[in-house]
């Protein structure tokens, strides 16, 4: 019998087809031409995408590492509401849908997804690509302005990734005031940069102001402990690279680290890690340090050593961003 294929396996073959006929050297250009584009600090009122090729171009390039990071935020939240399964999803700014294809890696089921974009070459394109996702089959892909003019309908959850940083400080809190208006849960994900991070801060306070509870990674709903200007939290997920990937960046590596920031939030009971690792475990002989945010609105570094046993174990298999401690040592603490 076949093994299953992986919710990412199955988006990286419906990728697989869609740069087909067009020239590497285009498709490179293209995707070279949009990273500068979305790098841009001047905010844009139109669609950056512009037709097919572009569109198939950053596709190809872009949604694994989106769908990975969102997935990874939406693993985190879902282990903070274990039993909630959202019953509706919208995607605001959500392009050709690598976050609709994350939540439905994370919640089995079919439920009403709509997609709301400015670039109808992207939405275009998500609707052929859901085509391989039976939970997206059904999805309603439709056109809308994001920012001020903003309606969301009311829905579960409503996610929106990358999409911050391309729009102004007036339409960024409108968008996240017509989030939380609309949902019961709200993930946003941005780039793991201290600007994106910034852009998480201002939209994780905008929505505790709103009666949210912080589900992640966040152990808390207080002020982040981290001092402004000198650092910022974010977290890894790892992306199998294609062939445009090292086309474009002239890498050898078969996979890249796609770095993000978010926050996942919640109107109904939450339970958030008693700490968070914000950064890669350093394994040392006999001991593991691990640099956590801690429920008491402090960063503080443990050393867990051999005399703390399955603990120990269980930090030198802890990675960046997990909680600590795992789930079923909450009563072991180092």
């Amino acid at each position: 019998m076949n093994a299953p294929v992986s919710p990412a396996e199955n988006l990286r073959a419906a990728l697989a087809g869609l740069l087909d006929g067009l020239p590497p050297k285009q498709a490179a250009g293209a995707v070279e031409r949009l990273i500068a584009n979305y790098r841009g600090r001047t905010p844009t009122d139109a669609p950056i995408l512009r037709d097919r090729a572009d569109v198939a171009a950053y596709a190809a390039y872009r949604m694994p590492a989106t769908f990975e990071a969102v997935r990874a935020a939406l693993e985190a939240f879902a282990d903070a509401v274990p039993g909630w399964v959202p019953g509706s999803h919208v995607d605001v700014g959500g392009g050709t849908g690598a976050a609709t294809w994350a939540v439905s890696a994370t919640w089995d089921g079919v439920r009403p997804v709509t997609v709301l974009d400015w670039a109808e070459p992207a939405l275009a394109l998500g609707r052929e690509l859901a085509a391989a996702n039976p939970a997206l089959r059904d999805a309603t892909w439709q056109r809308s302005r994001i920012g001020a003019a903003l309606t969301i309908e009311s829905t579960d959850l409503v996610t929106v990734s990358y999409v911050l940083n391309e729009l102004s400080d007036t339409d960024r809190a409108a968008l996240v005031d017509a989030a939380a208006a609309a949902a019961q849960a709200v993930v946003i994900v941005e780039a793991g940069t201290p600007a994106g991070y910034a852009r998480v801060i201002e939209a994780r306070d905008r929505l505790v102001d709103a009666g949210f509870q912080v589900a992640a990674p966040c152990p808390h709903s207080a002020a982040c402990p981290i001092v402004p200007g000198e650092d910022w939290c974010h977290f890894s997920a790892r992306v199998s690279r294609s062939s445009l990937h090292r086309q474009v960046k002239g890498g050898s590596l078969p996979y890249e680290d796609e770095k993000f920031s978010y926050v996942a939030a919640a109107r109904f009971p939450a339970a958030p890690a008693a700490a968070r690792v914000v950064r890669r475990p350093q394994i040392r002989k006999g001991q593991v340090l691990l640099d956590l945010c801690e429920a008491e609105e402090q960063l503080r570094r443990t050393t867990v050593t051999k005399r703390h046993g399955d603990l120990y174990k269980a930090a030198r298999d802890a990675d960046w961003g997990d909680p600590w401690p795992p789930r079923e040592d909450d009563t072991s603490q180092p």
